[in-house]
């Protein structure tokens, strides 16, 4: 028999086990929780929540495209923390969570995009401005873009991870500036309608949002739980592959 000692192992991804039931179930009694609140918040947002004075029914869309904002910050903020651990630990759950929540932040992102440009066409007569806080929004959505197209163009996961963390960390530079937008400078875009001194707004409307942002943030998790897991499963993958791929190796090597 040919000696082996000298063939060094295969450089895998550390094994994940399987996905115990309990997480099953905790993932499907969020999934059944994030359906229901999201029903409940259309139901506020459309019916409920009374039709605004100003700017009409297209007001509705504010609803569901500020919850997609807050949605996309926090995703972001989760890449931008993952990151920091991927890079101080070099552990493959780092960068799944890192890349899960990238996925989704930038869907989240591209809503608020779209929705916002729904509002915008009827209320400012354009489907787009160049408004700082469209132009900042359109750069964050453009760096995550960047971010997963990094992944996916490098030579290797490893050095894709690598990178990506870094962009992950730089990147989220670009939230708070989105978000502080509208102070810093004059701009179309409406001021933040519920601040430290209360909520300018009718009191079934606030109800109608927060329900709405609870929602889509319960949506976020559940999507998160969801992406991880794959993510995961497909480093198994990869990581039995190069179990086989070296098998293979061993006695060809004999």
């Amino acid at each position: 028999m040919a000696d082996t000692s000298a063939i060094p192992a295969p450089v895998g991804l550390p094994r994940t086990a399987p996905t115990s039931g309990l997480f099953e179930k905790l993932t499907t009694v969020l999934g059944v929780l994030t359906l229901v609140a999201m029903a409940v918040a259309t139901y506020l947002a459309l019916v409920y929540a009374p039709r605004d004075a100003l700017t009409g029914q297209v007001q509705r869309i504010f609803y569901f495209h500020v919850p997609a904002a807050w949605v996309g910050f926090l995703a972001f903020f989760v890449v931008f923390v993952a990151s920091i651990g991927y890079l101080w630990r070099r552990t493959t759950a780092w960068d799944a969570v890192a890349r899960s929540s990238a996925e989704i932040g930038l869907l989240f992102t591209t809503i608020m995009l779209v929705t916002g440009s729904i509002w915008g066409k009827p209320v400012w007569g354009t489907w787009w401005s160049w408004d700082p806080k469209l132009t900042t929004s359109l750069i964050l959505w453009f760096i995550y873009l960047g971010y997963l197209m990094l992944r996916a163009y490098a030579p290797t996961r490893e050095q894709g991870a690598r990178y990506a963390a870094v962009l992950g960390i730089v990147g989220f530079v670009d939230v708070p500036i989105v978000y502080l937008a509208t102070t810093w400078w004059r701009t179309l875009h409406p001021e933040a309608v519920i601040t430290p001194e209360g909520a300018a707004m009718d009191p079934r409307m606030l109800l109608a949002f927060l329900v709405s942002l609870g929602a889509f943030t319960l949506l976020y998790g559940y999507l998160m739980l969801r992406r991880v897991r794959i993510e995961r499963l497909q480093e198994r993958v990869e990581a039995l592959e190069d179990d086989a791929a070296y098998t293979r190796e061993v006695p060809a090597r004999g």
